[in-house]
């Protein structure tokens, strides 16, 4: 295959996450993103290896035997949000069932008992976080607030009738975007660095049903910023939502980076902070939080891991990158104590006000990266819990963790490519994989959480 040229070929397989491996005959194969087991597609060769190609999709020409839903979201093709929504959530589970099945059956030594997938207990509108981007849909097109286009760095969809979600997000959106539009209030380039608008947070409980906001934008506002914020706080207010809105925010960020983060958070109305309701644990949750993002489908991925920790009488447990301490409070009770570690500051001065709000006093939380702050803990772990980000464990962390020599670990992944690669390094170390289950926390996307019993031999 050559770079540059468009190729027409079959897909006869699925390579994880969502990346179809092509058949052109004599002309080779291709890893194409966004192509489905079984479709025809067209795709253009964007980079050139000694083995395969690398293609950029172009146009799907029959449709694959998964395919037998049809999309409920008007904004699907174009946003970049959710790729599955031609396939019934039976199809869709089914196919991350087997994606991750055969990632772990190559990365596993021996046999193991896997026990398939649990599906999330809704489909749709189960999102409790949505970070939404300002910008324009083409350029120098009208102001629009959404997702990315699929394959687009700069172009941005308006998705207020987006599906994972409420309507209450639904409704704030479009509230914010006409706000702004009628104001003529520049978005924010993010080459150029010039312009005021940069993203909308919204966050909203099941259990609880509260709403928080927050409105990103630069410090550079040319007029009566204040009257413009205040104006747009009574227009949030006057909705009817089925959500209590508890705070609304005004985050400042000056950072050239395209990433949500807040050099001044000032409250323009009411809260910081809304509350969450998990397995009978109450959880504070600021719009910077990390909380899992489908709160019924958390509450499930939960129990599984609960079952895999088992019996934790008297015992010491370590969980490692373990965010806001949701897995850590619901251990506590029934273990003699745990031990968080998580870098993000503000995810563990959370964790330390949510477990006085539960009432556990066994639970510690310590800030910083696992690498270095296991070295500094005088006590030692009988289990480990291990819950890191998307890149998996750091080697050196890793072979640090293994050095504790614990009977038994729970391994929580959000990237089942990442825990195949880990796997591979706590087998040679002398940990057998006992169970395996997926867990379904993201309907209509590529994305599956894994977990992962593992015993030392």
């Amino acid at each position: 295959m050559k770079k540059g040229v468009e190729y027409t070929g079959e897909v006869f397989k699925l390579k994880f996450p969502n990346k179809g491996i092509v058949d052109c005959g004599e002309e080779g194969t291709a890893i194409v993103k966004g192509a489905l087991k079984g479709q025809r597609v067209r795709f253009v060769v964007s980079k050139k290896r000694s083995e395969y190609s690398l293609g950029r999709l172009r146009e799907v020409e029959k449709k694959s035997y998964l395919e037998d839903a049809t999309p409920l979201c008007p904004h699907f093709g174009l946003c970049g949000g959710c790729a599955y929504q031609t396939m019934s959530y039976e199809n869709q589970l089914e196919v991350k069932k087997g994606l991750v099945k055969d990632l772990l059956d190559n990365a596993i030594d021996g046999e193991y008992e896997f026990e398939g997938i649990i599906g999330s207990p809704n489909q749709w509108a189960y999102r409790n976080k949505m970070e939404f981007s300002f910008g324009d849909e083409f350029k120098d097109g009208p102001l629009a607030l959404g997702m990315h286009k699929k394959e687009s760095f700069h172009d941005i969809v308006t998705v207020d009738e987006c599906k994972i979600v409420d309507t209450d997000y639904n409704k704030v959106l479009r509230c914010v975007l006409d706000y702004c539009a009628d104001k003529n209030i520049p978005f924010y380039h993010k080459m150029r660095h010039e312009g005021y608008l940069r993203h909308l947070l919204v966050r909203r409980t099941v259990r609880t049903n509260e709403l928080l906001v927050g409105f990103v934008t630069s410090s550079q506002f040319d007029g009566d910023e204040a009257t413009f914020i205040d104006g747009l706080k009574d227009a949030i207010l006057d909705l009817d939502l089925s959500a209590e809105v508890k705070g609304i925010l005004h985050i400042i960020n000056d950072g050239v980076a395209d990433i949500v983060q807040s050099d001044e958070t000032r409250i323009i109305y009411g809260d910081e902070f809304i509350y969450e309701e998990i397995l009978g644990l109450k959880f504070k949750i600021s719009v910077f939080s990390f909380f899992q993002t489908n709160s019924l489908g958390a509450e499930v991925l939960y129990e599984k891991a609960r079952e895999y920790i088992g019996d934790t009488k008297d015992q010491t447990v370590f969980d490692l990158y373990s965010g806001t301490g949701t897995i850590a409070q619901m251990i506590a009770p029934v273990s003699e104590k745990v031990i968080g570690v998580e870098i993000v500051e503000e995810a563990v001065e959370a964790a330390k006000e949510n477990a006085k709000l539960n009432g556990l006093d066994n639970c510690e939380f310590i800030a910083g990266d696992v690498l270095k702050v296991i070295d500094e803990i005088e006590e030692k772990p009988d289990m480990l819990i291990l819950d890191p980000p998307r890149d998996g464990i750091n080697p050196k962390a890793l072979n640090k963790i293994i050095d504790f020599d614990v009977d038994k670990m729970v391994y929580i992944s959000c990237k089942p490519t990442s825990l195949a690669r880990d796997l591979e390094t706590l087998q040679e170390r002398g940990y057998k994989v006992e169970k395996v289950c997926a867990v379904d926390m993201f309907p209509n996307t590529v994305h599956v959480e894994t977990v992962c019993l593992l015993k030392r031999i």
